[in-house]
């Protein structure tokens, strides 16, 4: 059985898991080949319905998701995580879609939520430098991080968690959760990312 991280940092329960190095490489794989076919590349376009002020972000294909069971894999733990925290079992998991996001020095993504019930980001690929911020000794470095956001502070109640992106990490979160990609300065590297949307029902 694959383990689940349960974080409470607010309101919300996140998870986090770990995607096995075979789906990273399989994805990686699938990627670097669509960038390289420009008609591809244009039908899956998505970036017009897409927030992200970046380089490239594309739908990723129905038959290659059924190739390396990619909803078998999120539903899997969207499973673990309602029966650990809600005591509830999934009846129904529905992925809406799945979308790569590529990332470069500058690009970011405002704040935003997404449709659906849960979502999710995973990382594929992370910059080797993210860039220092202006007073690295007095300030928190946002740089290419996520940032979730719920409600408001109050007394013994954040209202932010800052994730830094690592190879292999998968968080998923209730699609209503705001969130932000802060821009990254120190690389030229891609920070490359895959993101969901699905719709779920629970028994009671």
């Amino acid at each position: 059985m694959e383990k689940i991280e349960l974080l409470k940092p607010f309101g919300p329960s996140i998870v986090k898991v770990k995607m096995p190095d075979s789906m990273i490489n399989d994805m990686n794989n699938y990627i670097d080949i669509v960038i390289q076919d420009e008609e591809k590349i244009k039908r899956l376009d998505e970036g017009a319905k897409l927030i992200g002020k970046v380089k490239q972000e594309f739908l990723m294909e129905v038959e290659f998701m059924k190739k390396i069971k990619w909803a078998e894999f999120l539903s899997s733990f969207v499973a673990k995580w309602a029966n650990e925290d809600l005591k509830k079992e999934l009846k129904h998991f529905q992925l809406i879609k799945s979308w790569i996001v590529r990332q470069f020095k500058n690009d970011y993504n405002p704040v935003h939520w997404h449709t659906g019930d849960i979502s999710g980001v995973g990382y594929l690929k992370v910059p080797t430098h993210l860039g220092n911020t202006y007073q690295p000794d007095k300030k928190t470095n946002e740089n290419g991080k996520l940032q979730l956001i719920f409600g408001s502070p109050n007394l013994f109640s954040k209202s932010t968690f800052l994730i830094k992106p690592e190879v292999g990490d998968f968080y998923l979160f209730p699609n209503y959760l705001m969130h932000t990609v802060y821009p990254f300065s120190g690389s030229s590297d891609e920070r490359r990312s895959v993101s969901f949307n699905a719709r779920v029902q629970f028994d009671i």
